[in-house]
C-alpha cells in the first residue's frame, strides 16, 4: 500500500514568467492512479505560519504570505510568488509534515510534491520557496516526535538550503549525494557531501551509496528519516549530469527504504527534482519511484524476524 499525500493546490497555472513547469504534479497522480497499485491518498492542511517562521526569516515569510516578494528574490526562485503560489507552498510544506506522520504509522509514506531543498532562511532559490525538509524536521524534533533526524538528499543538485538552515545542529544529519559540477555553483556544507563526477552510472552510484549510507545510519542513530527522492540523476534528465537508468533509480530508492526499515525507522519521501520536455515521462519516473519504495516497505515489514 502506498500512502501518498496530495492536494489540489499542488497544481497551479503556469506563471506568466519563469521556466518552471507545474504540469508534472497532476501527471504524477494520474500515473499512480492508473498503475493499478493499492494507493491511499491523504490531503494535507496548510503549514502553520509559526512553523515556517521557526526556520525562515519572519520578514521573508511575511513577503510570501502577502505575495510581495521582491523581484530580486523572485528571479532567484525562478517564478513570481503569487497568492496561488503562496497557497501551494503552504500545502506542500504541510504535505511533507503529513507524510512524516503517516510514515510513523505505516513505515513509509510519500509527498507527491515538495523536496524544496534550495530555499534559504531569507529567500527562496532554484524553484523552491520554503524548505519543507527543514521545516518538517524542526517540527518533528520540537514537538518530541523524534530526537534525531537523518535527511538523505539524493537529488542531482546539492541540498544547499537544507544544509544551511540546519547547519550546526547535533540532532540532524544532512547527507547530500549530487553531481559535483551541477547547480548550485557555490555549495553549502552538509554534514556529509558526496559530489559525483559527470556520467556516474548505476553501478558507480550504488557503490557510493552502499559505502556510506548504512554506516551513517548506524553511527548517527536517527529516530526518523526524510528522503529527498529526486529523479533528476536519470541519464535523460534535462538538468542532470549523471547517468542512472530507470532500473538504477528504483534500485537506489529500494535501497534507501530498505536500510531505514530494516532498522525499524520510519521514512518519508518528498518528490524532488525531475526535468524534461515530456512531463509525462518525468512523472512516470516519479510514480515508479514511489511505488518501488512502497513495495520495499511492504517486503521489509512482512519479512520474518530472526533470532
Amino acid at each position: 500500500m502506498l500512502h501518498v499525500v496530495h492536494h489540489a493546490d499542488y497544481m497551479v497555472p503556469r506563471p506568466a514568467s519563469g521556466s518552471f513547469n507545474f504540469d508534472k504534479y497532476y501527471l504524477v497522480m494520474e500515473e499512480l492512479r492508473g498503475s493499478g497499485a493499492p494507493i491511499t491518498e491523504h490531503a494535507p492542511d496548510p503549514c502553520p505560519r509559526e512553523w515556517l517562521e521557526a526556520v525562515h526569516d519572519p520578514a521573508y515569510v511575511d513577503e510570501v504570505f502577502n505575495a510581495q516578494v521582491p523581484r530580486a528574490k523572485e528571479r532567484r526562485i525562478g517564478f513570481p510568488v503569487t497568492t496561488r503560489i503562496r497557497d501551494r507552498v503552504r500545502h506542500t510544506n504541510g504535505g511533507t509534515w503529513l507524510a512524516a506522520q503517516l510514515a510513523m504509522q505505516h513505515g513509509y509514506a510519500a509527498n507527491s510534491a515538495a523536496g524544496s531543498h534550495h530555499a534559504l532562511g531569507d529567500t527562496g532559490a532554484g524553484y523552491c520557496v520554503f524548505n519543507d525538509l527543514a521545516v518538517a524536521t524542526n517540527r518533528l524534533i520540537a514537538q518530541g516526535d523524534a530526537a534525531r533526524v537523518l535527511i538523505v538528499d539524493l537529488d542531482v543538485h546539492q541540498g544547499d538550503g537544507t544544509a544551511s538552515l540546519l547547519a550546526g545542529r547535533e540532532d540532524v544529519f544532512t547527507l547530500s549525494v549530487h553531481a559535483e559540477k551541477n547547480f548550485p555553483v557555490r555549495k553549502a556544507r552538509s554534514t556529509l557531501d558526496i559530489g559525483l563526477p559527470d556520467g556516474t552510472d548505476d553501478d558507480g552510484y550504488m557503490e557510493t551509496l552502499d559505502r556510506h549510507l548504512p554506516g551513517i545510519i548506524d553511527s548517527f542513530a536517527p529516530d526518523f528519516v526524510f528522503y529527498q527522492a529526486g529523479v533528476d540523476p536519470h541519464v535523460e534528465d534535462k538538468l542532470g549530469r549523471l547517468a542512472l537508468t530507470d532500473e538504477g533509480l528504483m534500485q537506489r530508492d529500494r535501497f534507501v527504504v530498505r536500510e531505514a526499515r530494516r532498522r525499524g525507522l520510519a521514512i518519508a519521501s518528498a518528490l524532488g527534482g525531475g526535468y524534461g520536455d515530456d512531463q509525462r515521462v518525468v512523472a512516470a519516473r516519479h510514480a515508479r519511484s514511489m511505488l518501488a519504495m512502497a513495495d520495499e516497505n511492504t517486503q521489509v515489514t512482512l519479512a520474518p524476524h530472526r533470532c
